[in-house]
C-alpha cells in the first residue's frame, strides 16, 4: 500500500506530506492568531496541533498545480481561485454539520458571509506559488530524513491520535450522550438476539 503510486507520488510521501502540512498549517495560523489576539490561540478543531484543511489543501495544490510550474501568473490565478472555492465549501460544510466556523472574515473588506474574503484569496495565490516552487521540496526533504519504517509508524500514530482527538471533539460539538448511545445500542442488540434466539 505505502509504495503504491497516486498522481506520480507514492502513498507514503502523500500521507507524510499531509501530516506535516497539517501540523505546519496549525503552527502558522495559531501563531498568527495568537499575535492578533494577544493570547495563545489554538486554531485547530481538536486539542492537538493539527489542521487537516491545510494538509488536504497543500497536497492537492502540489498535485494539481505543479504542471503549471514555470507559468507563474496562471499558477497564481488558478491557485487563488481554487483555494477560495475549497475554503468556501469547507466553511459551508462546517456551518451545516458542526454549527460553527473556525474562522471569521466578517471584519475583512470584500468578504462573503464571513467565509471567504479578498485578502485570503490574494494570499492563497502566493501560497500556491510557495508550495509548488519551494515548500513541497522542503517537505519531501524532511520526509526522507527518516527511514520509511519509522515514517510509517509516525504517520499511523499521529493519525490515530488525531482520530481519537477529533472523535471526542465531535461528541462535544454534537452534544452526543455517550452513555445514552451505549444503552440504546445495548437495547437494540438484546431485541435482535431475542428475535433470532427466542427464549434464550
Amino acid at each position: 500500500m505505502w509504495t503504491r503510486e497516486l498522481f506520480g507520488t507514492d502513498v507514503y510521501h502523500l500521507l507524510a506530506a499531509f501530516v506535516l502540512y497539517s501540523v505546519l498549517g496549525w503552527l502558522v495560523e495559531s501563531t498568527y492568531m495568537s499575535i492578533c489576539n494577544r493570547k495563545l490561540t489554538n486554531r485547530g478543531f481538536g486539542k492537538g496541533p493539527f489542521c487537516p484543511i491545510y494538509g488536504f489543501g497543500a497536497v492537492a495544490c502540489y498535485l494539481l498545480f505543479s504542471p503549471l510550474k514555470g507559468h507563474n501568473v496562471a499558477l497564481y490565478i488558478v491557485g487563488a481561485i481554487s483555494a477560495t472555492i475549497f475554503e468556501f465549501i469547507v466553511g459551508v460544510g462546517m456551518i451545516k454539520f458542526l454549527g460553527e466556523l473556525w474562522w471569521d472574515y466578517n471584519d475583512k473588506p470584500f468578504n462573503y458571509k464571513g467565509i471567504v474574503c479578498l485578502e485570503s484569496t490574494i494570499a492563497w495565490g502566493f501560497y500556491a506559488l510557495g508550495v509548488v516552487h519551494f515548500v513541497h521540496a522542503g517537505i519531501n526533504w524532511l520526509i526522507d530524513m527518516v527511514s520509511i519504517q519509522t515514517g510509517i509508524r509516525l504517520i499511523v500514530a499521529t493519525l490515530a491520535l488525531v482520530a481519537v482527538d477529533y472523535a471526542f471533539q465531535l461528541i462535544k460539538v454534537l452534544n452526543i450522550d455517550v452513555h445514552e448511545k451505549k444503552q440504546y445500542i445495548s437495547d437494540k442488540c438484546h431485541r435482535w438476539l431475542e428475535r433470532i434466539m427466542p427464549g434464550r
